[in-house]
């Protein structure tokens, strides 16, 4: 049987200088610039792409508009490179990509203005991929939401960005706030659990599938969870791709809130984990496909927390929720 390859665009932007500059990160090159700051209300609409992650209208240098991914597990901000040439933005310097396949030296350009809703910023350095592999005309990284709090409503097909408030906030009903930690700049769970097996959980909107590390694969398979043999491809936004087994995850615990059932996860010796220094600990990247199961999903970089709000039924798109309690 043929399957069609899983696209994994998420945690695959973490860049730093190249041999022939500082070994340090550019501190330049991930600077994104505020033009205006003011909060951010209106809604936009909610695209989808062929491996169904969620695409938002921008606008680049005054042009568009374009479709960017919403992608919390990326470092930086990426476009197209052929959008890039049709907008003739000024060369960047090169740097070094880490993808969720490996590390490429990569050019960038200049966005001098990229405007989401109201919100907007320019980019320096942005890393210029080619528009097949992303899958869209660029992708929208956690350097452009830091400081906000991101709401992607599934049921309606919407998001709205707004500016992060630190003061506690009403829980409503049916709605689970875990709580999760920063690094390098992306959310993690580390309270996180697959059966009695302590898991840690990347919070990645860029990525088609769940990603589970070999040192999680290992873990399951000592507790006889059963791994499909049969090898699965993932691609990465740079056009590589790696081999992949797959298995159904009878529950995954995220805090003591929320419980997944039924979920697809791959199972890959994906660089990301490398990166991340996760490589020798069980931990996984939350795809989309677990994503698309809730009706909503708040995501607030400042306070590092995470709002489920669960659907009305018991089953979304084949991905089980139990409410175990709320926090």
């Amino acid at each position: 049987m043929k399957y069609a390859p899983w696209i994994a665009a998420g945690l695959a932007l973490s860049t730093t200088s190249l041999p022939a500059q500082p070994a340090k990160i550019d501190a330049e090159a991930g600077t994104l610039d505020a033009v205006d700051r003011q909060t951010i209300t209106d809604e936009m609409a909610i695209g989808r792409d062929a491996g169904h992650r969620m695409t938002v209208a921008v606008s680049v240098a005054g042009q568009g508009p374009y479709r960017f991914l919403v992608d919390t597990g990326a470092e930086r901000t990426v476009i197209s490179r052929q959008l890039a040439n049709a907008l003739q933005l000024e060369s960047g310097r090169n740097v070094t990509l880490h993808s969720v396949a490996g590390v490429n030296a990569v050019k960038t350009v200049k966005i001098p203005r990229l405007k989401v809703s109201n919100k907007i910023m320019s980019v320096n350095n942005a890393p210029a991929l080619e528009a097949r592999n992303i899958g869209a005309d660029g992708m929208l990284g956690v350097d452009s939401l830091r400081s906000q709090k991101v709401l992607f409503d599934f049921k309606s097909g919407t998001m709205s960005i707004t500016p992060a408030v630190r003061e506690a906030e009403p829980i409503d009903k049916g709605t689970i706030v875990v709580k999760a930690r920063s690094r390098q700049g992306r959310l993690i769970f580390t309270h996180a659990r697959i059966g009695n097996q302590k898991v840690t959980v990347i919070v990645d909107t860029g990525s088609q599938v769940t990603i589970g590390n070999l040192a999680l694969e290992q873990a399951l398979t000592r507790r006889r969870v059963q791994i499909n043999p049969e090898l699965m491809t993932i691609e990465s936004v740079t056009g590589e791709t790696l081999m992949a087994r797959s298995a159904t995850l009878k529950g995954l615990q995220l805090g003591s809130g929320v419980a997944l059932t039924g979920l697809p996860v791959a199972f890959a010796d994906a660089h990301v984990f490398r990166k991340l220094d996760l490589m020798d600990r069980p931990a996984l990247l939350l795809g989309m496909n677990a994503m698309k199961a809730f009706d909503r999903i708040s995501i607030d970089f400042a306070s590092k927390k995470v709002r489920f709000v669960l659907p009305a039924t018991s089953m979304r798109d084949d991905v089980r929720l139990a409410e175990l309690r709320r926090l």
